[in-house]
């Protein structure tokens, strides 16, 4: 079964800030930071910065000579940040990871920690349209001005590929009917509001409706946003831009990110080990798994934050 972080209607928990309007709870805080092993004259990277909850940990452990880059293609992030000489930030997606390192004039890094989860502050804002509990323009863009929302993309979408986002990304059990249903509603007249994409879902539902609900959007999210080809792109930058012995620690979400990442870690491309094209043996993985298991949130951890129980921890080491 995909392992989705299902937005059923719950509040967040706890933030960053302790304030009364949390941005976002960062998962899994101590065992991600702890997994980078933080020199304090490193160089860092913290792919999604949001409520700045894993970056504040970082520069709270790293020297007056330490360096910390943080990405966030969400401008609401940029209201986190810290006043902080050591931080750089970069408002664009983590796939620009290279260029934006060597803008920087920055040459090899010592970790690189990416934690891909919506924020509780994208899902507890109506206009965004990430959440099934309001209704909203249908837009669920995590880069506002990136041009295609949800709504445009169901208009471009064929019933075929429609399948496939469906199926593959959010596991719905009828894609194939669904797809034909939003596509052939789509030629009539656009869908545009989350409540008119739910009514319009309503007569084929599949079970319990807010998990169906949240697994279509889940899926819609994830191809308006190219989730899965940013962390293709991150993932095979991380190989050329870390120093050996660097550490790469990701928080997943949904299984087919976990799926990738444990590949990229033990050198494989869909599951098959690289070859060396010339000699045919196999080629020595860029990192080392730190374990073949991933690291699970605790009970309590759950208990506080229960958008954290899908969460996944998974680090290699740079050779």
């Amino acid at each position: 079964m995909l392992r989705a972080m299902y937005d059923l209607g719950g509040k967040s928990t706890g933030g960053d800030g302790g304030d009364d309007h949390p941005y976002h709870i960062p998962v899994m805080l101590q065992e991600a930071v702890d997994a980078l092993c933080i020199k304090q004259d490193g160089v860092y990277v913290d792919c999604t910065f949001g409520g700045g909850g894993h970056a504040r940990e970082v520069l709270s452990r790293l020297g007056p000579a330490g360096r910390l880059v943080a990405f966030d293609q969400d401008e609401d992030a940029r209201a986190n940040l810290p006043e902080d000489s050591r931080l750089v930030f970069v408002p664009h997606n983590f796939r620009h990871l290279s260029r934006f390192l060597r803008l920087y004039q920055i040459g090899k890094v010592d970790g690189v920690l990416a934690d891909l989860g919506v924020s509780s502050h994208q899902f507890d804002e109506p206009e965004r349209g990430f959440s099934i509990r309001f209704d909203a323009a249908l837009d669920m863009r995590m880069d506002r001005s990136a041009p295609l929302t949800a709504a445009e993309f169901l208009m471009q979408s064929s019933p075929e590929s429609l399948q496939f986002v469906l199926q593959e990304y959010g596991e719905v059990t009828n894609a194939k009917t669904l797809a034909q249903l939003l596509c052939d509603q789509v030629k009539r007249a656009p869908i545009k509001t989350i409540a008119a994409l739910k009514a319009v879902m309503a007569p084929v539902v599949k079970g319990n409706p807010n998990k169906y609900f949240a697994q279509v959007f889940q899926a819609l999210r994830i191809a308006v946003n190219d989730e899965l080809g940013a962390l293709r792109s991150l993932l095979e930058q991380c190989s050329e831009v870390m120093a050996p012995g660097g550490r790469l620690a990701v928080i997943t979400f949904h299984s087919i990110e976990d799926r990738m990442v444990k590949q990229f870690l033990r050198g494989e491309v869909d599951g098959a080990s690289v070859q060396d094209p010339v000699f045919g043996t196999r080629e020595k993985p860029a990192f080392r798994q730190v374990s073949k298991k991933p690291v699970e949130p605790s009970v309590e951890e759950i208990k506080r934050n229960p958008r954290s129980r899908s969460a996944r921890l998974r680090v290699g080491v740079k050779q």
